[in-house]
C-alpha cells in the first residue's frame, strides 16, 4: 500500500509541538495498512486473527452505548487464531479515521494473557496494561465522530511490553509493532 496522507487533531493547544509530533508518528503508525505494519519485525506476511464483536459486525455501524454519547465503556470484543506457541501476549488498539485523514488513537491495551480470546464490556483483563490514548490520558476515550471509521485491532506478541509508566503513545505503537507476529481487525463504519 502507498503512503498515506495524514493530518493529525491534537486535543488541547497547550500540548504544543511534542504532541503533535507524537501523534503525528501514532497516527502514521495505525493508520492505512494497519498498525505499525511496516516496522513489522520480519519481512514475511504476519499471520491472521479472527476479530468480532456480539454487539456490532465488521463494516456495520458501532452501536452509540460504546460512543461519547453511551455510558458502557468498550464494546465487548473476541478473537481467534492466536499462534499459541509463539505468542506471549495479546495488544489491541482502537483508533479512528475519518474523511478528512485525521487519525486518532481512543485505547491501547497491551499485555493481555495470550490464553484470553474475549474482551468483556467495559472491562481490562488482569495483568493488562492500558497506554496513553491521543487524549494524553490512559483508557477508553469513547469515540464521537459520528460519520469516522473506527478500527479495533488485536494483535499477538512474541513478547510482553515493559510496563513504563507514563510511557507516550508513539512508544507504546512502536513496541507492538516490533513484537507483532499476527494480528486481525473489526472496523465499525460510523457510530449508529
Amino acid at each position: 500500500m502507498g503512503q498515506a496522507r495524514i493530518s493529525v487533531r491534537v486535543g488541547r493547544a497547550g500540548r504544543g509541538v511534542r504532541a503533535a509530533t507524537a501523534a503525528a508518528v501514532a497516527a502514521a503508525a495505525v493508520s492505512g495498512c494497519g498498525i505499525i505494519g511496516q516496522i513489522s519485525p520480519t519481512a514475511q506476511s504476519l499471520d491472521q486473527l479472527s476479530v468480532s464483536s456480539p454487539r456490532f459486525r465488521d463494516e456495520a455501524p458501532l452501536p452509540a452505548d460504546y460512543s461519547c454519547a453511551g455510558k458502557s465503556g468498550n464494546p465487548p470484543l473476541r478473537w481467534s487464531g492466536v499462534p499459541q506457541k509463539l505468542a506471549k501476549s495479546i495488544a489491541l488498539v482502537v483508533d479512528a479515521n475519518n474523511a478528512q485523514g485525521a487519525a486518532q488513537v481512543h485505547w491501547v491495551l497491551y499485555n493481555i494473557d495470550p490464553l484470553t480470546t474475549e474482551l468483556a464490556q467495559d472491562s481490562v483483563p488482569r495483568g493488562a496494561v492500558e497506554g496513553v490514548t491521543s487524549t494524553g490520558k490512559p483508557g477508553y476515550s469513547p469515540p464521537c465522530g459520528r460519520d469516522d471509521t473506527y478500527r479495533f485491532s488485536v494483535y499477538a506478541l512474541n513478547a510482553k511490553l515493559e510496563r513504563n509508566k507514563g510511557r507516550d503513545l508513539r512508544e507504546t505503537l512502536e513496541a507492538i509493532a516490533q513484537h507483532t507476529i499476527a494480528r486481525g481487525r473489526l472496523s465499525a463504519t460510523h457510530i449508529e
